[in-house]
């Protein structure tokens, strides 16, 4: 198959067919494959907005070329780690931009990808300096890596999912994901408990319902 350009063939291949193209190094990406995949993630934002019910979410195009950035070299360096160690800082760089719903879901788009190659990762060897890298973009962007098991006490849950558009897609993928260690912060548990209703069963029978009043946590 006749790669034309490696950045945004590997983004589709993955999310479209789930599986990844491995090349012989990790090569640089030019102004113009940003450019296309930034007009691709642009598409599909524009198809999930569908599912955020809300249309006054913007696209953050910065957001999206940076996490497709961290998700084309993270595939990349799974694989290609000859001569790599020394530059992973510069190929896995912190998110510079502002940190707010726009960015959270325009980055998610790659972003959600991220966790299976942090497991393959420790799979291989788990103290690869890649995990850290990695797992500290994902507790930054944690919507993304809800089934991992981040540190992430020094959040303030009602703070946090304040916005009803982000609660509703928070707790979706709570639930999708069967993340208990998410569902049983007493605040989270609350808001699942409230969405299920009298439907508990049908999404969840397995959670426990906890009697408890958790409404002056924090947590």
């Amino acid at each position: 198959m006749e790669i034309k350009s490696p950045f945004l063939d590997t983004l589709f291949l993955l999310r479209k067919e789930e599986c990844i193209t491995i090349f012989a190094d990790v090569k640089k990406i030019s102004p113009k494959e940003e450019q296309e995949v930034a007009e691709y993630f642009e598409t599909e934002f524009e198809k999930e907005r569908l599912e955020f019910l809300s249309d006054q979410i913007p696209f953050d195009k910065e957001a999206a070329i940076w996490a497709a950035k961290i998700l084309y070299h993270s595939v990349q360096l799974y694989l290609v780690r000859e001569n790599t160690e020394k530059d992973l800082v510069k190929l896995i760089p912190g998110f510079k931009g502002k940190l707010n719903l726009s960015s959270k879901l325009s980055a998610d788009l790659s972003l959600r990808f991220l966790p299976q190659i942090v497991i393959a990762l420790k799979n291989v060897d788990a103290d690869d300096p890649l995990i850290p890298l990695l797992e500290n973009i994902l507790k930054q962007f944690h919507y993304s890596g809800v089934e991992l098991n981040l540190e992430l006490e020094h959040l303030n849950w009602r703070e946090e999912l304040k916005d009803t558009t982000y609660r509703k897609l928070y707790l979706e993928r709570i639930v999708d994901n069967k993340t208990y260690r998410l569902a049983e912060i007493p605040c989270i548990h609350e808001l699942l408990t409230a969405e299920f209703g009298w439907y508990k069963n049908v999404f969840w029978k397995e959670l426990k319902i906890n009697k408890t009043d958790h409404n002056d946590s924090q947590y």
